[in-house]
């Protein structure tokens, strides 16, 4: 997430209507209202999944992964707040909770840097691990088949460390869940045309509309510019410093440093990066954010990547169409399955919130069905749509495979939850996670007989 800069407000009807999602983001956001940091949990119990029709057996399976839970990108967020602190503890400024504040910065810190900022921490190890024994657990005919008739399991990552750990750590995990498959899982390779596709060459018209579209930087502005930012990150300063020292802050005296706004927004980005660090120590950052105000700069990020990565603009695809290069990989690799052409027994790719963002809104996902438009923008109040449950750390977007005779019928999970293609698409048949392949390629226009 950018860092805010707030501006005075501009006096609008967007501004109120805006305004009054903030109960709804104070109760209707993602528990600890963490974002896309949010940490990874199946969402659904292994017991509960359908069972395919008769005579069907499972003869493929393909995921795409986001990474595990990760420290920090960089540093800049505890440098701020911390040079802030530093000058109040020295002037007696901070409050009783706040004295305990910058130790507490400065032990994640330390920990952040331990793992490599931008790197797996330990939880987010063992997020993908287990989705790699669930994997193998939920479909132990395809893999004892894979084992039994040398079928290759093939690995691929956007290339950056994250996700190339990611994939590695999912093909060891499988290999300690059945030894038989690790002769067969290939050379991990990279494929950012795919798999980091907002970076590629197909990603330039969106790199075009983040730097340059006039209605997106006016949109998030008018967001972020609401009286209750400013509200929010006091708020949460009031908790550390001294009211004193809050309204030095607000009156700029530290403007080299950072506003109020800067200054909350720090203290919100390591509150909320904190729990994918739960392996390495507890913080208990919570403590210096109120439940709304957390809730608050939660909402102003999931706003920005709403517009930025997801439905976005009802009007435009801009932020997802660029996601068909992956949706076409996911099809391509089924077809050459039920083609003959293909041996594989599984295609496990490893990537970012960048592409399961879009790829959510393409497939038009639960939670990522619903656009907005300029005269009614994205709010909790009014829009499912949250980056906690579309992209949390560890998210997933699976499809099995299962044949009988020349019929092969796919399964999808969302973060290992039995999810419904989008509507059009008919399962084969009311309340079945499986549909057709036939009907699917009809669904999506694949424009294959």
């Amino acid at each position: 997430m950018k860092r805010i800069t707030a501006a005075p407000a501009l006096v609008l009807a967007l501004s109120a209507l805006l305004s009054s999602a903030l109960p709804a983001a104070a109760t209707g956001g993602p528990a600890g209202s963490y974002g896309t940091k949010t940490p990874y949990a199946p969402q659904q119990d292994a017991r509960s999944y359908q069972r395919a029709p008769k005579g069907f057996a499972p003869v493929f399976t393909e995921n795409v992964s986001r990474h595990g839970s990760r420290a920090a990108t960089s540093g800049e967020d505890a440098e701020l707040i911390l040079r802030l602190w530093d000058m109040a503890a020295n002037e007696g400024e901070l409050t009783r909770a706040g004295e305990k504040f910058g130790p507490q910065v400065r032990s994640l810190t330390a920990a952040m840097e331990k793992v490599g900022y931008g790197s797996l921490s330990g939880r987010g190890q063992r997020e993908i691990q287990g989705a790699a024994v669930r994997m193998e657990r939920r479909l132990p005919g395809l893999f004892a088949r894979i084992a039994r008739d040398g079928e290759p399991i093939d690995v691929v990552s956007s290339g950056q460390g994250r996700a190339v750990d990611s994939g590695r750590l999912f093909a060891s995990a499988l290999t300690d869940a059945d030894p038989a498959l690790g002769p067969l899982i290939g050379p991990a390779r990279a494929d950012a045309d795919l798999l980091y596709f907002h970076k590629s060459a197909g990603g330039a018209a969106y790199r075009d509309y983040i730097a340059n579209d006039q209605r997106l930087a006016t949109t998030l502005r008018n967001i972020t510019e609401q009286p209750a930012t400013r509200r929010a990150a006091r708020g949460i300063l009031k908790k550390i410093f001294t009211p004193a020292f809050v309204r030095r802050i607000t009156a700029g005296e530290f403007s080299s440093i950072g506003s109020e706004v800067d200054a909350a927004q720090a203290v919100y980005n390591l509150y909320s990066i904190a729990p994918a660090m739960s392996d390495e120590g507890d913080w208990h950052l919570e403590r210096y954010l109120a439940p709304r105000d957390a809730a608050w700069f939660a909402y102003l990020g999931d706003a920005e990547d709403f517009y930025e990565k997801g439905p976005g603009f009802a009007d435009s695809d801009i932020t997802y169409k660029m996601a068909d290069v992956l949706l076409d990989d996911f099809f391509e690799k089924v077809e050459a399955k039920r083609a003959g052409t293909s041996d594989l027994g599984a295609e496990l790719r490893f990537t970012h919130a960048e592409e399961i963002i879009p790829l959510a809104a393409l497939m038009r996902l639960p939670g990522s069905t619903e656009p907005v438009t300029e005269s009614r923008p994205y709010t909790y109040a009014d829009n499912s749509w949250r980056g906690g449950s579309v992209a949390p750390m560890a998210a997933n977007i699976q499809w099995d495979v299962f044949r009988k005779g020349n019929t092969y019928l796919v399964r999808m999970l969302y973060n290992e939850k039995e999810t419904a293609f989008k509507r059009g698409c008919e399962p084969v048949r009311k309340g079945s996670s499986f549909y057709d392949l036939d009907e699917l390629e009809r669904c999506f226009d694949r424009g294959v007989s």
